[in-house]
């Protein structure tokens, strides 16, 4: 609970002075967030003594500050306390410094300190490796602002799902861990839209089995959706495709995009498509390619065409993949071009 009323309130020359002292660039803290060099305490040289504990040059300490001046209204208390939390699940002191450096706002957040300590506790019992906990807690850190009973909840409606789905229990605890590694996002969603949403694709007539199928494929982008979104959608390919529910289905399954993009962007990525010359046949034969922007379609079909590859003729299953696995195909069409052709059975022309 910081005032951010600056109008009437000078900077404190105490925070600035002991700024100066570290070789912190305090125009960057004015351009940021100019309420903090206005609060009446600050714990400049404490905080920055805890992060040189910790291994941190004087580089480091005043990129920290300057990327998250906050930083310095929290108590050393406060800190340490945090500093021990994180350190259970760092492999050391150099590895965690890195990663303040690298998300200060991320470690610099005390205000949820017991969900956090609750939500390592319960993550670690689960199974999951501490390195996947330190990944949560710097790029998805507010799942740990959840009291975990909610964390809880729905990481039982996610069990009981998938052994009602027909899942096995043996595969349980490896499918939510990955489920988990992939997109942990899924825990900032209740348990009640999880329900709707799988219930939305029984009603459409998914089997248990393929249901299954979707949610490991979605990497469960699937709890993140609603039933009216993705109800558009498939009514949107279904008309674009001309096809009847059982090949819409399968399409879906082909491509789970088609589910879990929203119209407008199925639009764009279709127009896109279809003005490469790339027939709506073609594509509902690779419908995974309506998986990658406009942008990355244009690039690859431009690096594929300058290798004399006519993608109106040929299949688009080449543009698919991740960037490395294009590079690797685009790769072999070149060599394969550059390649002399040597025919066996010509005479060789050897000099006596």
């Amino acid at each position: 609970s910081y005032t951010t009323d600056t109008k009437s309130r000078e900077e404190n020359k105490k925070t600035l002075e002991s700024l100066y002292s570290l070789s912190v660039d305090i125009t960057k803290i004015r351009r940021l967030k100019e309420w903090v060099l206005l609060q009446d305490v600050a714990y400049v040289k404490e905080i920055a003594g805890i992060l040189q504990e910790m291994g941190a040059d004087e580089t480091t300490v005043a990129n920290i500050i300057e990327r998250c001046p906050e930083a310095i209204l929290h108590t050393p208390a406060e800190i340490n306390s945090q500093r021990a939390l994180w350190q259970s699940v760092c492999q050391n002191e150099k590895q965690l410094i890195k990663l303040i450096e690298q998300f200060p706002e991320s470690f610099f957040t005390t205000d949820y300190q017991q969900n956090q300590k609750a939500n390592i506790l319960f993550f670690q019992e689960l199974g999951l490796k501490n390195n996947i906990i330190t990944r949560f807690l710097t790029s998805a850190s507010n799942i740990f602002y959840n009291p975990v009973e909610k964390n809880k909840n729905v990481i039982e409606t996610l069990q009981r799902n998938y052994l009602n789905l027909g899942g096995s229990e043996a595969n349980m605890k490896v499918w939510l861990l990955k489920l988990l590694s992939q997109n942990p996002f899924i825990l900032l969603n209740t348990s009640t839209a999880i329900q709707d949403n799988l219930e939305f694709l029984q009603k459409n007539d998914f089997t248990d089995q393929e249901v299954l199928q979707l949610l490991s494929k979605l990497k469960g982008f699937i709890f993140q959706l609603n039933s009216t979104t993705m109800q558009k959608s498939m009514l949107f390919s279904k008309n674009v495709f001309k096809c009847s529910d059982q090949e819409l289905k399968q399409l879906v399954l082909k491509c789970p995009a088609l589910l879990y993009y929203s119209v407008p962007v199925l639009e764009e990525r279709l127009e896109g498509l279809l003005k490469e010359g790339i027939s709506i046949a073609q594509i509902r034969e690779t419908p995974m390619v309506l998986e990658l922007t406009t942008q990355i379609v244009q690039y690859r079909i431009k690096k594929l065409s300058a290798l004399g590859y006519d993608i109106k003729s040929g299949n688009l299953e080449i543009l698919n993949g991740t960037k490395k696995d294009f590079e690797v195909t685009s790769g072999k069409i070149q060599s394969k071009k550059e390649r002399p052709i040597f025919n066996p059975v010509a005479p060789l022309h050897i000099e006596d």
